[in-house]
């Protein structure tokens, strides 16, 4: 693959810097942009930036055009995410919804499903949220409990999900549910979009850490859907939840957004350690170095799957590498950003903390990048099994009814 940009890219990279130059200030020049905003303040600074890009043709650059994408191709998208990710601009809460829900409502959904939410979620109209961890399946996510109960045209859904991020301000999510307990786990899910406005719906925000509250709880109580908003065939659900799951390990595993290595190189020359600046420290040099390794690794990694999504093809469980080295990546360099701020690195106001926080929120954050999208430990069996060719682990449950299999007390 030629890693150069053909005549035709050079042109649309130039089109893209004089738009964002037009449209937004670079991330040097910008100062205290994000600092203090509350949900209200982020959710319309997100909306408006979204619409902005829709309007000027740069919100879903590899979409079909019949749905409101530019009909580009997976190389274009990179090129604007390389140009953008140099301007001070809302870190998308469309991530989840254009980068997950929404291909998945393409790949399952009918064609009145794509007319009604695709264009909207384009725009920045609505914000969608996934629905598939629960409290009793950990990492397991076809162990879930949550059910569907067929009543007529519609279905009644009771349970709880866990872990949910942005429920507390969604219009909509994709629900994974078990509509047949008499079948083996993976046989019996079934998915479903819902409005999460609806009464039957409530969402408690958890209280991280941090002092944020990107997470929640999120409770069905009679839950009453239609059947025309099932996606894929009753029972097929695990096939559309994998649909899914690829496409998150994609969009975690390449998330940008955070201090990378060019970051720290800049954080090195401007501090001192004992010995003098911390960048002509031979330690510090060398994990500056490993950590550009890492990310070079994921750059052509990441055009892979590009190349395969290019050809039509789903993302390949090269996306699963990629989340591994990259959540951990974003949790060390996290951690030795804020080392080499000495006192400085454990302020948590970005009033005062050098580099407004940077370091410490990402290492706040970095936990939670790995376990979403799957935990290494799951996704390490998949890059063993589906990469390696290494014999599966031993399912004990693999043939049983799920009604079969032992609950915890």
């Amino acid at each position: 693959m030629d890693f150069n940009d053909t005549p035709e890219e050079a042109k649309f990279r130039a089109e893209v810097r004089d738009w964002l130059s037009k449209n937004a200030t670079l991330k040097s020049e910008a100062k205290n942009a994000n600092v203090d905003r509350t949900q209200d303040q982020v959710v319309k600074r997100n909306k408006e930036w979204q619409a902005k890009k829709a309007d000027a043709g740069y919100a879903a650059l590899t979409w079909p055009k019949e749905w409101g994408g530019a009909g580009a191709s997976p190389i274009h998208s990179v090129i604007y995410g390389q140009e953008e990710s140099r301007y001070d601009v809302p870190g998308s809460i469309f991530a989840i919804g254009l980068g997950m829900c929404i291909p998945t409502v393409m790949a399952w959904g009918s064609d009145e499903h794509k007319k009604r939410f695709v264009k909207p979620a384009i725009r920045g109209e609505e914000i969608w949220c996934q629905l598939f961890s629960e409290p009793a399946g950990g990492s397991d996510v076809a162990g879930l409990r949550t059910r569907a109960e067929k009543d007529g045209d519609e279905w009644v859904i009771n349970g709880q999900k866990v872990w949910t991020s942005g429920a507390q301000f969604c219009d909509y999510g994709i629900l994974l549910t078990r509509t047949d307990p008499n079948v083996p786990k993976h046989k019996g899910l079934t998915m479903f979009w819902i409005d999460m406005k609806d009464p039957a719906v409530e969402v408690r925000p958890i209280r991280q850490m941090s002092g944020e509250s990107g997470f929640n709880e999120v409770f069905f109580t009679d839950l009453r859907v239609k059947d025309s908003q099932r996606l894929g065939k009753e029972g097929d659900g695990w096939k559309v939840a994998l649909t899914t799951l690829m496409n998150e390990r994609l969009a975690v595993g390449g998330s940008q957004g955070n201090a990378d290595v060019d970051d720290l190189i800049r954080l090195a020359r401007d501090v001192d350690i004992a010995d003098g600046p911390a960048i002509n420290n031979g330690a510090v040099r060398e994990r500056i170095a490993d950590w550009y390794v890492q990310a070079q690794g994921l750059k052509f990694t990441r055009f892979r799957t590009l190349t395969a999504l290019s050809k039509g093809e789903t993302p390949g469980p090269e996306s699963s590498i990629s989340k591994i080295v990259a959540a951990k990546k974003m949790q060390d360099l996290g951690s030795f950003g804020m080392d080499l701020q000495d006192q400085g690195g454990i302020i948590r106001d970005r009033n005062v903390s050098p580099l407004e926080g940077a370091y410490t929120e990402q290492w706040f954050g970095a936990a939670g990048y790995r376990i979403a999208g799957g935990t290494d430990e799951i996704l390490r069996n998949i890059v063993a099994e589906r990469v390696l060719g290494l014999p599966q682990d031993v399912r004990v449950d693999k043939d049983k009814a799920f009604n079969e299999l032992p609950k915890g007390k």
